[in-house]
């Protein structure tokens, strides 16, 4: 375990702190997971991109440090001892931390069953991946943040009745807003983006995750259907996403 430097901040037991050569002020990355090897690549990523990084090697000690040393992102595998991704981020959501959050899977069925338990995780990587997607997927959620946070705001696109807000990452359908994760954001904005174009399922999983990870491509499906509950909840005769057979998906012509 790396020693901590004179006068740093003390962390609770069973996390680590990697210190970083780069700029004074830096968002600060608390990275979850029991693997010692996983957990040192990442941990040199990220700190080559100038995040100050805390490491946790199970879900407890990750919770225990989300708590106490109120990290920019949170980035945690999904298998962990004494606790895990899923159970962590519900915990997160219900004490009202909305620290972004996004959980690293071994299979696409893990993926699968998150986005069923309505856990509020901000994004989903599937491994193996490349350090670039992380880097990526963390400062989108960084830039999104920080977006939200400033006084002033770039106008959103409109697009009908939705309105898609790129720099907050942001959706609303009829001037309510539509809490999603960056990939559903991606979803949408591809498919209303060009009402009336039908895009196959491996064309929009190339165009949500952005990246080369191995996905089946009927985690589309699942996407899907979430999307569709959640402009329902805030539009009942919601139906812009239209699915056709053999072919996939498409934004209604008409509806934005």
């Amino acid at each position: 375990m790396p020693r901590a430097r004179a006068g740093a901040p003390r962390y609770p037991p069973g996390t680590e702190v990697a210190y970083v050569a780069g700029p004074l002020v830096r968002a600060r990355v608390l990275l979850i997971d029991d693997d010692p090897s996983l957990r040192e690549v990442l941990s040199l990523a990220l700190g080559d991109a100038g995040y100050e990084v805390i490491l946790a090697e199970d879900g407890s000690a990750g919770l225990a440090s989300a708590r106490a040393d109120r990290p920019a992102i949170v980035v945690s595998d999904v298998n962990l001892p004494r606790m895990d991704g899923f159970t962590l981020c519900r915990r997160l959501r219900e004490a009202g931390d909305r620290v972004p959050v996004v959980l690293l899977t071994s299979r696409d069925s893990e993926i699968d069953e998150a986005l069923g338990l309505e856990l509020g995780a901000d994004d989903y990587v599937t491994k193996p991946f490349s350090t670039r997607v992380l880097l990526a997927r963390i400062a989108a959620l960084l830039r999104r943040e920080a977006s939200r946070a400033a006084p002033t705001r770039a106008p959103a696109r409109t697009l009908g009745e939705l309105e898609i807000d790129v720099e907050r990452l942001e959706l609303r359908f009829r001037g309510a807003l539509v809490v999603v994760t960056v990939t559903e954001f991606r979803m949408v904005e591809t498919l209303a983006g060009r009402p009336g174009v039908v895009y196959s399922r491996a064309t929009l999983l190339e165009r949500m995750r952005g990246d080369d990870s191995v996905v089946d491509d009927r985690l589309v499906d699942t996407y899907v259907r979430r999307l569709r509950r959640k402009f329902e909840a805030v539009a009942p005769d919601f139906a812009a996403i239209e699915t056709l057979v053999g072919a996939g998906y498409r934004w209604r012509d008409g509806a934005s």
